[in-house]
């Protein structure tokens, strides 16, 4: 490789390396954003899911159609959360994997008829691929997302699943923990699951956009401290008085509950795919950095042949005459 081919690949890797680090200053500012909307929303959501599971456990009568498991399976609807552009890691290619296998074991049960409600172009586009039905159109909401909207299409799901219209309703999507960690989950949302304990998908830690091993050592001394501290807590008085009559007051719960999941898990997904893109950018960012101290390394290294190359044709030159 010429000189001036060495020194064109540092002038393009250093041009990359520039659009990596920016995109990496933009997702760190929108995680940082999207993680002060999950800490908002996550008091209100601990209070609402322990007063529902506590009130359907300890009320042997509190049965609604929302909480029982139908025999038969005939009609699924997948609720898949993805991503509108790339350039975030296996964010995509892991809830597309997942996708395609709840496709693939419904199938093989026997069940051919799924609905897709996909927030995301890229599940949109995948189911599309697959053959499967889809709901609607949702991509707007894998970037700007919204409460109203979620509420909307938590009604519908729950007014289908009413009439029988669909035996069971799953959310596929990326549980945020941290900014370095983001679990694939497969969730069922209904019937409502009453078997998962309370508090089992607010595992999150909000405080830190870092991603290095120490700052995960640390976070996590720091959740087990927390959970030490939630062990030692007096746990809520569960005896409940029902007024003005059960029927009303799991007529207005339930519904909030199946709201603020969807909800939930939008605001989960849109801050792991912020976290996803920020590590993939510092990744190559980082790649970039190497790759020009070795594109450096060999560029001093070819200059200082070509100049000791005409040293010696000097030397030869002037030992000739």
């Amino acid at each position: 490789m010429s000189l001036k081919e060495i020194k064109n690949r540092i002038a393009s890797v250093n041009s990359t390396r520039k659009i990596t680090s920016a995109m990496k200053m933009v997702a760190s500012s929108k995680l940082h954003h999207a993680q002060g909307m999950i800490e908002n929303m996550l008091p209100y959501e601990r209070m609402l899911e322990h007063i529902l599971k506590a009130f359907l456990v300890s009320m042997p009568d509190a049965q609604t159609v929302f909480n029982r498991e139908r025999k038969e399976l005939k009609r699924i609807a997948l609720v898949v959360y993805s991503s509108n552009s790339s350039l975030c890691g296996g964010f995509n290619a892991n809830i597309i994997k997942m996708m395609q296998q709840a496709v693939n074991h419904y199938r093989e049960a026997g069940v051919t008829d799924i609905v897709v409600y996909p927030i995301g172009r890229k599940a949109a586009e995948q189911a599309a691929k697959l053959g499967l039905t889809l709901a609607g159109d949702f991509t707007h909401l894998a970037e700007k997302p919204s409460a109203q909207v979620c509420a909307g299409i938590a009604t519908e799901l729950a007014g289908k699943f009413a009439r029988q219209e669909f035996d069971k309703v799953e959310l596929i999507y990326h549980h945020f923990k941290s900014a370095g960690s983001q679990i694939l989950t497969r969730r069922t949302f209904l019937p409502i699951d009453l078997s998962t304990e309370v508090g089992r998908y607010n595992d999150r830690d909000l405080s830190s956009n870092l991603v290095t091993a120490k700052a995960q050592e640390y976070l996590r001394k720091k959740r087990t401290s927390e959970e030490k501290k939630k062990d030692e807590a007096k746990p809520l008085n569960d005896n409940f008085i029902v007024e003005p009559d059960m029927k009303s007051i799991l007529e207005t719960l339930i519904p909030k509950e199946l709201n603020l999941m969807l909800y939930t898990a939008l605001l989960d997904s849109n801050a792991s795919e912020h976290a996803a893109r920020m590590v993939a950018m510092q990744t190559a960012t980082d790649n970039a950095d190497e790759l020009l101290r070795v594109l450096n390394l060999q560029y001093n290294k070819s200059r200082q042949q070509a100049i000791t190359n005409e040293l010696l044709d000097i030397m030869g030159g002037t030992v000739n005459n």
